[in-house]
């Protein structure tokens, strides 16, 4: 990384890096980053502050991830380890439940699977954790019983979300709405919220380790809630979780490797769109260009279609991740990419609701992200708990014979994906950009900023984005240049423009430069950056 570019800012978000030595923390929501800080001030390092972050998250960010969310994470402490923390089916759970579906529901029973958010935190943890686990939970038990103002970015897709929550109809529901749209409505930016029941249960998982969640008075609460509205997971599918240490793949780009989690999550598009765009010198043309757009859409485009049609938890899966990050293979898809754009994928554009974070200090870096998906989840939430259930179920396909498509006991395609990068071996730090397919465009992007046109931390989450939706659609932010829009347009793309900043992702990014840790928050988002 050029040192003397963090003096340029060409996008105007009136952000800069922040640089510091001792610890650098990110996530979208500024009082989880103080939960970190407030772990680091008191002996902790960067493992427990991430993990007093992402509890914390699950309060201060309700719309975008829960107690009841899926997580995976990257830590380097010398070396690279990967955690696959996603849960699997209800075993009970029969492919003909799906009878009268031609997919998988977003909401109710059918799309929640096993949350495996809780045992991230212990895994992590139990590996790295200096303070007290119980320690970690304080700073969120503190916002669930005394409050805290709904940020402005988190009020609006709560506000987002309140048509559509409010109009679920079932037994399963209310405890939901009576939780998180009180009064009928979503709480307005600087309101105070409060969730009893979400500390009642941060105590209880502090006290037990993680472990009622699983084997204990939280497990017995979410399947016999489970038994009595239509529910399908049971005790010994809570008893069964584990979380999985897995080994990060990679690619090279230029001069950097990038790593990502291996399947059943999506991370590998973002290689295979990198290995396509190293055959292209996108340095020789300006940043914010018609060329630069198109060869970047195009080559997500053409790792989408692998990934979509291959992708799905590993024990399924037909086709090798060596197999889709050859670079032989890149080359000849490489060789499909012509003036004019060409419709490959069809991901559709489900919203997502993930959040990121990143950590480091002076031995430990954590790259971190957990999520419910389409916000809030599957709208279900356990009576007197806080837990609101994800609905990752729904990356499961109905289609017959594909590897993705849903069985008891699997793990679907997961949309969440923590980067990291690394550089001759050492690291450079963590990195990534929340938001369902959005995730592996915005890392695409973010490398293609830093390594091809080399900007800093912060001007790579700034610079305009686009997004690749489907078939020839592609959706620009409002503040792409217009040329660039009229000139995607010539060459095919269907364009559509936006002011909607949910649609780009969020993104945190915490680099390593000499003794200096530089940190850099989203400015989609209502996040912040901190550094000691």
């Amino acid at each position: 990384m050029n040192v003397e570019n963090l003096t340029v800012y060409p996008y105007p978000s009136g952000r800069r890096v922040v640089m510091g030595k001792r610890c650098a923390l990110a996530t979208s929501q500024p009082l989880a980053t103080t939960a970190g800080l407030e772990m680091i001030c008191a002996g902790g390092n960067a493992v427990d502050a991430a993990v007093a972050m992402a509890i914390a998250l699950t309060v201060v960010e309700p719309t975008s991830n829960g107690i009841g969310s899926d997580a995976f994470a990257i830590v380097w402490d010398g070396a690279l380890h990967g955690l696959n923390a996603s849960g699997k089916s209800a075993q009970n759970l029969s492919l003909a439940a799906f009878e009268e579906h031609s997919q998988v529901p977003l909401y109710g029973w059918l799309p929640v699977t096993v949350s495996g958010a809780i045992s991230s935190w212990r895994a992590l943890w139990e590996r790295w954790g200096k303070l007290p686990f119980e320690k970690l939970f304080e700073p969120a038990i503190r916002f669930a019983e005394e409050g805290y103002p709904v940020s402005p970015e988190t009020a609006r897709a709560w506000k987002r979300a309140e048509p559509l929550f409010l109009s679920l109809q079932g037994q399963e529901f209310e405890a939901f709405k009576q939780v998180f749209f009180a009064g009928d409505r979503a709480p307005r930016a600087g309101e105070i919220w409060r969730s009893p029941g979400h500390a009642a249960t941060l105590r209880e998982l502090a006290e037990t380790g993680g472990e009622s969640f699983y084997q204990g008075k939280l497990a017995e609460k979410i399947t016999q809630f489970a038994a009595d509205t239509g529910g399908f997971l049971t005790l010994e599918d809570y008893a069964n979780h584990q979380p999985d240490w897995v080994d990060p793949i990679s690619t090279t780009y230029r001069d950097l490797t990038v790593w990502e989690i291996p399947p059943n999550g999506q991370g590998i598009a973002a290689l295979m769109a990198l290995n396509i765009l190293e055959g292209f010198d996108l340095a020789r043309y300006p940043r914010d260009s018609i060329e630069s757009f198109h060869l970047q859409i195009e080559a997500m485009k053409l790792a989408f279609a692998d990934v979509y049609r291959h992708v799905a938890d590993p024990t399924h899966m037909a086709i090798s991740v060596e197999q889709m990050l050859d670079k032989g293979y890149a080359s000849d898809r490489r060789a499909l990419i012509q003036d004019t754009a060409i419709p490959l994928a069809n991901p559709g554009l489900p919203k997502g609701g993930t959040v990121y974070l990143a950590a480091a200090d002076g031995e430990l870096m954590v790259s971190l992200i957990q999520s419910n998906f389409e916000g809030f989840g599957s709208g279900i939430l356990v009576p007197g708990t806080g837990i609101a259930l994800h609905n990752r179920g729904s990356g499961f396909t109905l289609m017959a014979n594909h590897p993705n498509q849903f069985a008891p006991g699997k793990r679907p395609f997961h949309t969440i994906i923590p980067g990291f990068l690394t550089r001759d071996g050492q690291p450079v730090g963590p990195f990534g950009v929340m938001g369902a397919p959005m995730q592996p465009q915005g890392h695409v992007q973010v490398v293609v900023n830093m390594t091809d046109y080399h900007l800093n931390p912060q001007a790579a989450l700034d610079a305009p984005r686009w997004r690749f939706l489907e078939g020839n659609t592609v959706l620009l932010e409002q503040t792409v240049p217009r040329f660039v829009t009229s000139g995607l347009s010539d060459r095919g793309h269907a364009v559509k423009v936006t002011g909607g900043v949910e649609f780009f992702g969020k993104g945190q990014i915490v680099l390593r430069s000499g003794e200096a840790l530089i940190a850099a928050s989203e400015p989609r988002a209502d996040g912040g950056a901190i550094v000691l």
